[in-house]
């Protein structure tokens, strides 16, 4: 067969990553390995803490430049009390961080197609947000936890966090085009870092988390491949643990790359012209 005639399609690769606060650093690590392992990324969708990270892969910013930035973010960086009824704080300074350090603005101007997953307050609605717009007020958005950030306004509706309808955000991701679906979910390990709560606010909590990792699990189906570190031993506050949450993205995904390259070699369709 002469090569001339021979054409080979792959499938488009989508990348979903999950919120999970702190815990999302654990999402550079599995970058970095699929980076150097030379896995394709045709688009992106990213929750919360998923939506930040896969916003910075999309606008073509290195695995290494994204933790350099990674590394300067720290909770005062991005939050700061809110004169608000509607939370405790603002994300506003995020949105000004952002500003700082993405090359880009606005989801038409990314080189890689990228949505961000939001709740819509009124209406419980998932909002997959994409195509065009302004990137760095949907992220916000996607990581207004409710009660503790101010809802952020985006095209005249009141959004909150993305982890209430789509922790993984798989669903977004297949909007994009992807065929394949390597998902990254930073929750389905659980949370081990405080036993078992004694409290009514550590029952509370523990119960939250219960709630995200099944909610999270269930949309693990839709993936071709999940990727869950194995990170319960820290908490999603500890921005200051940033190489450990890492470290744990790197093995994870590690641990997946030879299932991820059979999936990609069996997936490649050769037709002849």
């Amino acid at each position: 067969m002469d090569e001339t005639q021979r054409q080979t399609k792959r499938k488009k690769v989508g990348l979903a990553l999950s919120g999970g606060a702190a815990r999302g650093y654990a999402h550079l690590g599995a970058l970095k390995v699929l980076v150097e392992n030379q896995i394709p990324i045709d688009c992106i969708a990213g929750t919360s803490a998923g939506s930040i990270v896969g916003a910075a892969l999309a606008c073509g910013l290195s695995v290494e430049k994204i933790i350099e930035i990674g590394s300067q973010m720290h909770w005062l960086k991005i939050a700061r009390f809110s004169y608000s009824r509607k939370g405790l704080l603002t994300n506003e300074p995020l949105g000004e961080f952002l500003k700082e350090h993405l090359p880009y603005k606005n989801f038409e101007q990314l080189p890689i197609p990228f949505a961000a997953v939001a709740c819509d307050l009124e209406t419980g609605d998932e909002m997959i947000l994409k195509g065009k717009g302004d990137l760095i007020r949907a992220i916000r958005a996607s990581c207004a936890i409710p009660g503790v950030f101010v809802p952020v306004e985006y095209e005249g509706r009141s959004l909150i966090d993305g982890g209430l309808t789509s922790l993984v955000p798989v669903k977004a991701v297949r909007q994009l085009g992807a065929e394949i679906v390597i998902a990254v979910d930073v929750n389905a390990c659980g949370s081990s870092y405080w036993g078992t709560p004694s409290t009514f606010l550590g029952i509370f909590l523990q119960s939250a988390m219960i709630l995200l990792r099944t909610a999270g699990r269930s949309q693990h189906y839709h993936a071709d491949i999940v990727i869950t570190p194995q990170v319960s031993h820290l908490r999603p506050d500890e921005m200051g643990k940033m190489n450990e949450f890492i470290k744990a993205g790197e093995i994870a995904a590690q641990e997946k790359i030879e299932e991820i390259m059979k999936i990609l070699s069996s997936a490649q369709n050769i037709s002849v012209s």
